[in-house]
C-alpha cells in the first residue's frame, strides 16, 4: 500500500526547488524589471510542466495530490536530480519508476543508403519524437546545416522554433509550427515516459508563446504528406510537396522527402541548389 501523501510537505519542497531556479536556467529572457519572487513564478513552472497555474499552485498549497505523469513533468520542470525525484514522489505518496531514457536513434544501414543515393532530392530520417537522425546533402541545403546543430537539440520542432531564420524560409511559418506540434502531441501519446521528450515540450512551452498555446490546443495530426513553400535565399521561391515512408525494420524511423513535378520551376530550383551545394562540398574540402 502506498503511503499517506503530505501534502504541506510537498507543496513547500515545490516552493523551495521553484526559487532556486533562474529564468534564464530554463530558458527564460531576462525580466527588465526587479522581480517580486525568487527564483521562477508559479505559472512559469506551470507552462513548463504543461499544467494549469491554479493546479500548481493547489499542489503548492497542498490542497491536492499529483498523479504520477505530472510529478515527472514537474521533476523535468524543476531540473531535479534523482535523489530530488525520488523524494518528490515520497512525498505524493506515489511509487517511483526509474526514468526510461530511450538511447539515441541511430539511421537504419537501408535508409542511409537511400538518402545517400537521392543526389537531387531533399530527405531526412526523424525518429520516434521528430528527431532528425539522417539527411543528405540537399536536405542540409534546403533546411538547415543539420551538423551544426548538437546531436541533442537535431530535433525538427526545436529547430522549428528556435532558430529565427526558419521563421523567414517558411512562407506560411505558423501553419508549418501548428502542424509540427499537433505531430509531436502524437508521438507524445505514443510515448507517455520518454523523459526527452517530456523535457523538450517543458523548454519549447516556456521559451515559445505559440508553442504554448498550440500545445495546450490538444490538435494531433500524423506526420503523412502535405505541401510547403519556402522562401529559400539560394533557390528563390519552392512549392515543394513533402511525403513519408516508414521503415520496415523499425517502424520509429521516417524518412521524409521533398519533390516537385519534373519541369516546374521548383524542379529546376532544386537543381540549382543541388548544384549550389556541391559547389559548396567541394570549396570546404581540405586541399591535398
Amino acid at each position: 500500500m502506498s503511503p499517506t501523501p503530505h501534502l504541506n510537505e510537498l507543496g513547500e519542497f515545490l516552493k523551495a526547488r521553484r526559487a532556486e531556479l533562474t529564468p534564464r536556467a530554463v530558458g527564460l529572457p531576462d525580466s527588465p524589471g526587479p522581480r517580486r519572487v525568487a527564483g521562477l513564478r508559479r505559472e512559469e513552472v506551470a507552462r513548463a510542466a504543461a499544467i494549469s497555474t491554479d493546479y500548481y499552485t493547489r499542489l503548492e498549497q497542498g490542497r491536492m495530490p499529483a498523479s504520477a505523469p505530472v510529478l515527472e513533468a514537474l521533476a523535468q520542470a524543476l531540473h531535479l536530480d534523482a535523489d530530488q525525484r525520488r523524494y518528490l514522489f515520497g512525498l505524493a505518496g506515489k511509487e517511483t519508476a526509474k526514468p526510461r531514457r530511450r538511447a539515441l536513434q541511430k539511421v537504419q544501414p537501408q535508409l542511409r543508403r537511400v538518402l545517400d543515393d537521392l543526389t537531387t532530392t531533399p530527405a531526412v530520417v526523424m525518429g520516434h519524437r521528430m528527431d532528425v537522425i539522417a539527411w543528405n546533402p540537399l536536405a542540409a541545403a534546403l533546411i538547415t546545416d543539420f551538423s551544426a546543430v548538437p546531436e541533442k537539440h537535431r530535433n525538427y520542432v526545436r529547430i522549428l522554433f528556435t532558430d529565427p531564420a526558419m521563421r523567414t524560409l517558411y512562407a506560411d511559418w505558423k501553419a508549418v509550427g501548428r502542424t509540427s506540434v499537433a505531430q509531436l502531441r502524437m508521438a507524445a501519446a505514443k510515448y507517455p515516459d520518454d523523459p526527452r521528450l517530456a523535457a523538450l515540450v517543458g523548454e519549447l512551452s516556456v521559451r515559445d508563446p505559440d508553442f504554448r498555446r498550440w500545445w495546450a490546443a490538444h490538435h494531433v495530426a500524423a506526420l503523412s504528406v502535405g505541401t510547403k513553400v519556402l522562401h529559400h535565399p539560394v533557390a528563390g521561391e519552392l512549392s515543394l510537396d513533402w511525403d513519408t515512408l516508414s521503415a520496415s525494420t523499425d517502424p520509429d524511423q521516417q524518412l521524409v522527402v521533398w519533390t516537385a513535378e519534373p519541369g516546374s520551376p521548383t524542379h529546376d530550383g532544386l537543381r540549382v541548389l543541388a548544384s549550389w551545394a556541391a559547389d559548396r562540398r567541394l570549396a570546404d574540402a581540405p586541399s591535398e
